[in-house]
């Protein structure tokens, strides 16, 4: 099979896979427990920690493991949000945030907070300006992602850090789960307060991800208990996949910018065959991350592109693994202002580390017979 879906997930590095392994093997002591095998299994997880703070220029408590992207910006947006409520209650976001945003965004809501809503343009970028505009006195949080899951546009995360910091006492949140190890991340180069990421987008396992932050922040615990991760998020903490995932974001981050040369290389090759069919729309702007390529064809159901690519071993999805099994259009697609007939036939290349040339090639030989076959020509 060709798999151009790593936006949806990633398969796991053997070396990866490895680590958590042996871990689990030979560290498998609760790192809570004061015996010599407790202590040995807290010691792997606090080198894990620090490797993990010193790639993203934080300090060590200050990165906590969860189980993905979705329990990170869960915990994020809850745990700022009820900790600043005396502050203010009003919340600024985006309409093409990641469910896990959306959905936390209306949980709030319920609660009391007044959540503003910001419309991206048909790039799928979000207005500093606007962003300015609608910050207030009592605005205590700014959540905005780096990249786009469906249709890969970058956000001006590092002017927003600016304009968020100058012009209010808002915390910023950077839900970066697509963009680590394709494009740099750290505190000092976008300027969050707060970073999200997730294993299973670069080469980890799923299952994992943290939350990290840098400066004067502090949250409200979601998960209550024995008071383990700095009493934020109590439960035993499973060290071979905390230190699995350090060792897939370490392998992301010394592999990075060569990636970032392969996949510009490889979109570059895509766009130029795909832009000469008449009946086809590159949805991803020219300046999106290089790993992904959305595009949509005229009159044609995903569903039927899916499968016909899927009948010559290409995988790819409608738009996003949160919504393709859903007959509803996604809301990134509807937020772009996409013409009727371009809705329904919209499928995304997402690019990764186990892709090749001949992948890229294979892709392109068959593309267009396949577009002949679903258009009966």
């Amino acid at each position: 099979m060709y798999y151009f879906d790593h936006s949806a997930t990633t398969k796991p590095h053997k070396e990866v896979l490895d680590t958590f392994v042996k871990v689990n093997e030979a560290y498998y002591a609760n790192p809570a427990s004061l015996h010599e095998m407790g202590v040995d299994s807290h010691m792997l997880l606090s080198r894990a920690r620090k490797q993990i703070a010193d790639m993203l220029k934080t300090e060590e408590n200050k990165v906590i493991f969860t189980s993905g992207g979705t329990e990170s910006n869960h915990f994020a947006i809850n745990g700022l949000a009820r900790n600043l409520h005396s502050r203010g209650r009003h919340i600024i976001t985006s309409n093409i945030e990641h469910p896990s945003v959306l959905e936390s965004m209306k949980q709030l809501e319920k609660q009391g907070f007044e959540v503003d809503i910001i419309p991206v343009n048909e790039k799928g970028i979000i207005s500093v300006e606007d962003v300015k505009e609608r910050l207030r006195k009592d605005t205590i949080l700014v959540s905005v992602m780096h990249i786009n899951n469906e249709i890969g546009s970058i956000q001006p995360i590092e002017q927003l850090a600016k304009v968020i910091h100058q012009h209010s006492r808002a915390l910023f949140h950077v839900d970066a789960v697509q963009s680590f190890g394709k494009y740099p991340v750290s505190f000092p180069i976008l300027g969050a307060d707060v970073l999200t990421l997730s294993g299973h987008k670069f080469n980890g396992l799923k299952g994992t991800g943290i939350v990290a932050w840098t400066g004067h922040v502090s949250f409200e615990p979601t998960i209550v208990g024995g008071g383990q991760e700095f009493g934020l998020r109590s439960g035993t903490v499973p060290v071979p996949q905390a230190v699995a995932f350090a060792k897939a974001m370490r392998m992301a981050f010394e592999n990075q910018a060569s990636m970032h040369t392969t996949y510009k290389m490889w979109n570059e090759k895509l766009r130029n065959f795909i832009s000469g069919f008449k009946d086809i729309r590159i949805l991803s702007p020219d300046d999106a991350a290089a790993h992904i390529l959305t595009i949509s064809v005229r009159n044609i159901k995903g569903e039927v592109l899916v499968n016909a690519l899927q009948a010559r071993d290409i995988i790819v999805t409608t738009s996003s693994a949160c919504s393709s099994k859903q007959t509803k259009i996604s809301h990134v697609i509807k937020a772009i202002g996409l013409p009727d007939d371009y809705t329904k036939g919209v499928i995304r290349i997402s690019m990764g580390t186990s892709n090749s040339n001949e992948q890229i090639d294979h892709f392109i030989e068959n593309f267009t017979a396949i577009i002949k076959q679903v258009k009966g020509d």
